[in-house]
């Protein structure tokens, strides 16, 4: 972990980015295509050195923009996946106990002023995600990925480390950031978080992509695919995104949609079919779109394909 220190003058802030155009460049080279607002808050968060948090629904291309900084900026991504229950030991830091024992056996020491010393050390210490992403000099990205789905009590320790980027270990002292790391916290809004929370954090909604924006991460990730059987793609998407289904579709979905028609020999550029999509195929492929019976039945209907 290196040597503990204080958090005096807080992290350096070094930027990444050298404007929003930059940022839509560099993002683009990573086969992410930022719109104006994702550019711009991605500037921000990368400029003022602040945590960013993107909320919307799920499968929109949250945790995607943290890979993206990531490979744009050829910084280490260190995640952090919350769900119901995470404690501290499993987001900051525990102690190997077990090592420590062991250590204590093979060494023979029997006080415990001298035996502490030893124990409580870097050799022992297992780093978690925030405590990773702390130490490292080098760049970072920090994806604290679905923060709704952790407990309210973990809120508190995120604001307390992201207050200065330090965290205090009782037997070692406090570890400091000597350098800030880019950091995303994405939600999919399923419950409130906390205002002091989202103070500390600028904020960002990716919604659905637009139909015209859609089709060009289509084309960008699915280059084969014919621009009319794409547009067709994205239109029935876009109706099935209207219904009153449990999971709608995501921007990965319909580019495993364009893959699974590809591999069907239904839509290569220049190919046989290459603008057609009939019902039956739909009907037949509907499973890579949608997960839960219930969503196909409803689809089926409203689309009348069965």
């Amino acid at each position: 972990m290196g040597e503990t220190t204080t958090a005096a003058s807080g992290p350096t802030t070094i930027p990444s980015f050298g404007d929003v155009p930059d940022v839509v460049s560099r993002l683009r080279s990573t086969g992410y295509l930022a719109d104006d607002a994702t550019a711009t808050s991605t500037y921000l968060a990368d400029r003022l050195g602040k945590p960013l948090l993107v909320e919307g629904p799920a499968g929109v291309g949250k945790t995607e923009l943290a890979r993206a900084i990531s490979q744009a900026t050829g910084a280490e991504l260190i995640r952090l996946q919350c769900y119901e229950g995470i404690d501290e030991a499993r987001a900051l830091y525990e102690w190997n106990h077990a090592k420590q024992i062991l250590h204590i056996q093979a060494t023979g020491t029997r006080d415990w002023d001298d035996a502490k010393s030893d124990i409580f050390s870097d050799e022992f210490l297992l780093p978690r995600p925030l405590l990773r992403a702390i130490s490292r000099s080098e760049p970072t990205v920090l994806l604290i990925d679905e923060v709704d789905k952790a407990d309210v009590d973990m809120e508190g320790l995120l604001l307390e480390v992201l207050s200065d980027f330090a965290v205090t270990i009782p037997e070692m002292g406090t570890v400091a950031a000597t350098r800030r790391p880019i950091v995303l916290l994405t939600s999919n809004a399923t419950r409130d978080l906390s205002e002091a929370l989202k103070r500390r954090c600028l904020y960002l909604y990716i919604d659905f992509p637009e139909a015209a924006r859609e089709r060009e991460i289509l084309a960008s990730r699915v280059p084969e695919l014919s621009d009319t059987l794409a547009a067709e793609l994205v239109r029935v998407v876009g109706v099935l995104r209207t219904l009153d289904i449990r999971k709608k579709p995501s921007v990965a979905e319909t580019i495993d949609w364009g893959n699974t028609l590809l591999a069907l020999g239904a839509g290569e550029a220049g190919g046989a079919g290459a603008g057609k999509i009939d019902d039956g195929l739909i009907a037949r492929t509907l499973g890579v779109v949608l997960k839960h019976r219930p969503d196909l039945k409803t689809a089926l209907k409203e689309l009348k394909l069965g």
